[in-house]
C-alpha cells in the first residue's frame, strides 16, 4: 500500500472542499476550520456539511457529501471517530481525497486500533487519499488555504513543514511569525495509515514552491520507502528533520500517542545521513537550520572567516570549530596586509579578527571589503558584543550592504561572493539590529556555537549533493549467493536456528574475510575418525595454547555460560577441558582453535532491524562490546569510500592515526569487510543476525582474523 505512486495534487492544491462536521458554535473544531476556509482568502468553492443544520455562518448546509451537486476534491472530516468510517465509504465514489482530522483511532485504544485498520481498509478499496487521522490538517499560504484547525495564515515562502504532532506545528508557526520565517507548504501527517512520510516528500519533490523541507517525525512508517525517496530528494533539496525517541521512555511515549514504531535511534541516525538528511538535535537547532537554509546561498567551499569586536566570543567561536567540516581559514598574505594598514596595532590579523571593542561600522565595513576580495573564504560569521562606544544599528546596515553585493567588494554572484551571517550577543541593545538583518536575508544567531554548528550542517549537505556514490543494491554476486543459500538451508532443514561454526566460517571466508583454523569435535555417540580428539594428527598440529568452545545454536553467549575454555597449555589440559565440557554440554559439538595473539578486538555484525532492514554494525569488540558500547551503524550498501569515511569519523577513529608511538590500524583493510558484510547482507536476507565478536585486528603487518563468528537463522 505504501509503495503505490500516490496523485496528490487535488489534496494539496484542491479547486473545492467539503467540511464535513462544519460548525457555528465558537471554540468547535468544524467551526475554526469553516471560518480559515471562508475568510483566509481560499479562492475555491467551499461546501458545509452538517445533518443538523440548515444554514451556517450565513452559508448553506448539506446534510451528506453526496448530495453536493457539483464535484467535490477534497473533503475535511471533523466528527466523533465512531461515525467516519461510514462517512468516507458513503463518499468514496465522489470524493477521492480525505483529511481526517477525528481522533480516537490507533493512538488510542484497541478499539481504535481496529477502527483504523477498517478505514485502511476502505481506502486501499476504493484507492482513497487520505491525510491523517488525527491530524491537524494542512496549509498552503500561497493559495490562501488554510485546511486546519490552526488560526491564521503564514506569509508565503520556500520552507515545507511536515509535522507529525499537530500541537507541535502550531507552536511551531506562532514561533515562526515572530522569526519572519516563510512556508510553501506545512502539513500535518497524524497517524500517517495512508500517507505518511515518505509520501509527502514525493510531493515537495516536484512542488516547485519548495526549496527546503522540515520534518518533525516521531516513527517513520515505511523504512525502505523513506530511505529511496528520501535519498533521491535530499540531493535536489535539503530536508531537515527533528526526530523524537532518542531514549526508552520517549519512545514508549511516542508508542501511546501515535502508535508510531520507533526504531533505535543509533539506527535512525544512520539511515538519514545514508540519505542525506540533516538531523537536528533539538528544537533550536531545528529553527536555526531551517532559517539559516532559507538565506544561505550555495556553499562552495569550507573555509570560514570570523570577524569580531571581542576576544572571548571570537576564542568561543574557534572553539566550535573542532571536529567540525567547516574550517577556519588560513587569511592570505595580501589579505593581512591590507588589514594591518588600517587596524589598530592591538588588533589580532590571524582568524578570528578581533577588531577590538571601539570597532565602528567603518572598521566593520573595510574589513569586510579586504576579507570579500580572499578567494580563499566561503562564508564570513560577523560577531559583535554590544559594548558602549558600539554603533550596532549602523554595523548591521553595514553588513546588510556588503552582503546584498553579493558578500565581496565587488558586487554581485561572482567567484568571490561569501556567505555572511552574525552573531549578535545581547538583548535589547541588538534587537532592531536582528530585525533588520532578518529582513534583509541574514540570520543571526544568538550564540556562536550555533553558528558554527549550523553552517557545518548545511556544508555537509552541500558535499553530500556532489557525491557519486549514490544509494542503490548491492551487485549481488549469483553463485556465491547460491553457495551461501546452500549452507543455510542445511542449517534450517535439521531445525537449527544457528550455524555451526564450520559452516560460519565457510560463509564468511566467501566475502573474503579470513576466520579462525579449527577442528570440530563431535558428540562421543557419533562414529567419526574426528570424535576422538587425542587421535586426530590435525587437532594436535593447531598447537598450544588453545581455546575450547562450546559449538550450539542454544549456547550464543559462551562466556556468560561458561562455555569457553581459553589459555589451554598442554595434550592433558585439553583432554581434561574437553571432559568437563562434554558434562556441561552433553551431545553438542565443541570446536579447538589455536589460541591467537589479542592486540586489539572489533565486533563487526549484522542487525536485522524491522523498520530498515539490514544494518551493519560495527565498534569496540570483546566481552566489553555491551559495557563501553563503542559501536557505529551503517546501512547497506556501503562503498569503500563511506566504510573508510565512517571508520576516520566514528567512535573508532583513534585506531588509524598514531598514538604515543602506536602504529596506526590498516583502514582498508578494515573498510574492505565492511563493504563485504553489506554484501553478505544484501546476498542473505533469511538471516536474522550476524556477528563477529572478536575480530582480531593487528597494526604490525598481521592480517586480520575472525575468532568467533555467529550466525542466527
Amino acid at each position: 500500500m505504501q509503495q503505490r505512486c500516490m496523485n496528490l495534487e487535488k489534496l494539496f492544491n484542491p479547486k473545492s472542499i467539503a467540511i464535513v462536521g462544519a460548525s457555528e458554535e465558537d471554540g468547535k473544531v468544524g467551526n475554526v476550520i469553516t471560518k480559515n476556509l471562508l475568510n483566509l482568502g481560499y479562492a475555491g468553492e467551499v461546501f458545509l456539511v452538517n445533518p443538523k443544520r440548515e444554514e451556517i455562518l450565513g452559508e448553506k448546509c448539506y446534510k451528506s457529501i453526496v448530495e453536493i451537486e457539483k464535484d467535490v476534491d477534497l473533503a475535511i472530516v471533523a466528527i466523533p471517530a465512531k461515525l467516519v468510517n461510514g462517512v468516507v465509504l458513503e463518499s468514496a465514489q465522489k470524493v477521492k481525497n480525505f483529511v481526517i482530522i477525528s481522533a480516537g483511532f490507533a493512538e488510542t485504544s484497541e478499539e481504535g486500533k481496529k477502527r483504523e485498520e477498517e478505514l485502511a481498509r476502505i481506502a486501499k478499496e476504493n484507492d482513497l487519499n487520505i491525510l491523517g487521522p488525527n491530524c491537524l490538517g494542512f496549509i498552503i499560504p500561497k493559495l490562501k488555504l488554510n485546511a486546519s484547525f490552526a488560526s491564521g495564515m503564514p506569509e508565503a515562502g520556500k520552507i515545507s513543514f511536515v509535522s507529525q504532532s499537530g500541537a507541535l506545528a502550531v507552536a511551531f508557526m506562532d514561533k515562526a511569525a515572530k522569526e519572519g520565517m516563510k512556508f510553501s507548504n506545512l502539513v500535518s501527517v497524524g497517524n500517517k495509515m495512508r500517507i505518511a512520510e515518505a509520501e509527502v516528500l514525493k510531493y515537495l519533490e516536484k512542488d516547485p514552491d519548495t526549496r527546503i523541507i522540515g520534518m518533525y517525525l516521531e516513527g517513520i512508517k515505511s523504512g525502505s520507502n523513506f530511505l529511496e525517496t528520501a535519498s533521491r530528494v535530499a540531493r535536489e533539496k535539503p530536508i531537515i528533520v527533528l526526530k523524537a525517541g532518542k531514549t526508552e521512555k520517549a519512545q514508549k511515549a511516542i508508542s501511546s500517542h501515535t502508535g508510531a514504531l520507533a526504531g533505535s535511534d543509533e539506527i535512525i541516525s544512520a539511515v538519514l545521513e545514508k540519505a542525506g538528511v540533516l538531523r537536528a538535535e533539538n528544537l533550536e537547532d531545528f529553527f536555526n537550520m531551517l532559517n539559516l537554509a532559507d538565506n544561505l546561498r550555495e556553499m562552495t567551499g569550507e573555509n570560514v572567516a570570523v570577524v569580531t569586536n571581542a576576544g572571548g566570543p571570537g576564542v568561543l567561536t574557534t572553539d566550535a570549530f573542532f571536529e567540525k567540516e567547516i574550517k577556519l581559514a588560513e587569511l592570505g598574505r595580501e589579505t593581512k596586509r591590507k588589514l594591518e594598514e588600517f587596524l589598530p596595532e592591538e588588533s589580532s590579523l590571524e582568524n578570528p579578527v578581533d577588531m577590538l571593542g571601539d570597532a565602528r561600522e567603518d572598521r566593520y565595513e573595510k574589513t569586510l571589503e579586504i576579507i570579500g576580495e580572499d578567494e580563499n573564504i566561503h562564508s564570513i560569521i560577523c560577531v559583535l558584543t554590544p559594548q558602549d562606544q558600539t554603533p550596532v544599528d549602523k554595523i548591521a546596515e553595514k553588513i546588510i550592504e556588503f552582503s546584498a553585493k553579493g558578500g565581496s567588494a565587488c558586487g554581485g554572484k561572482n567567484k568571490t561572493a561569501k556567505n555572511v551571517m552574525t552573531v549578535f550577543i545581547g538583548g535589547q541593545r541588538v534587537e532592531e539590529a536582528v530585525k533588520k538583518m532578518r529582513a534583509s536575508g541574514i540570520y543571526n544567531f544568538s550564540y556562536p556555537e550555533q553558528a558554527v554548528r549550523t553552517l557545518d550542517n548545511l556544508y555537509r549537505w552541500e558535499m553530500f549533493k556532489k557525491r557519486k556514490d549514490k544509494i542503490g543494491e548491492n551487485l549481488v554476486n549469483p553463485k556465491r549467493k547460491e553457495k551461501a543459500e546452500k549452507i543455510i538451508n542445511t542449517a534450517k532443514a535439521e531445525g537449527r536456528t544457528a550455524l555451526y561454526f564450520s559452516e560460519s566460517r565457510d560463509l564468511v571466508e566467501m566475502y573474503g574475510i579470513n576466520a579462525a583454523e579449527f577442528v570440530e569435535i563431535f558428540s562421543e555417540a557419533r562414529e567419526n575418525p574426528r570424535a576422538k580428539l587425542l587421535e586426530n594428527s590435525k587437532s594436535l598440529a593447531l598447537g598450544f595454547p588453545a581455546v575450547l568452545k562450546v559449538d550450539s545454536d542454544r549456547v550464543l553467549h559462551k562466556t556468560d555460560k561458561k562455555g569457553i575454555v581459553l589459555n589451554i597449555k598442554s595434550k592433558k589440559d585439553l583432554e581434561k577441558a574437553v571432559a568437563e565440557m562434554r558434562l556441561g554440554f552433553p551431545g553438542s559439538r565443541l570446536v579447538v582453535q589455536p589460541m591467537a595473539e589479542i592486540q586489539t578486538e572489533l565486533i563487526l555484525g549484522v542487525k536485522n532491524d524491522p523498520m530498515f532492514g539490514s544494518i551493519l554494525v560495527y565498534g569496540l569488540g570483546g566481552i566489553y562490546t555491551e559495557v563501553f558500547k563503542m559501536v557505529e551503524f551503517l546501512v547497506p550498501p556501503v562503498s569503500l569510500a563511506q566504510a573508510e569515511e565512517s571508520l576516520l569519523k566514528g567512535k573508532l577513529k583513534f585506531l588509524f592515526r598514531e598514538t604515543r608511538g602506536q602504529k596506526a590500524y590498516n583502514l582498508e583493510e578494515i573498510a574492505k569487510i565492511l563493504v563485504a558484510l553489506g554484501f553478505l547482507a544484501g546476498e542473505n536476507p533469511q538471516i536474522r543476525e550476524f556477528d563477529i565478536n572478536p575480530l582480531l585486528v593487528y597494526n604490525n603487518g598481521k592480517p586480520v582474523v575472525a575468532v568467533d563468528v555467529k550466525v542466527l537463522i
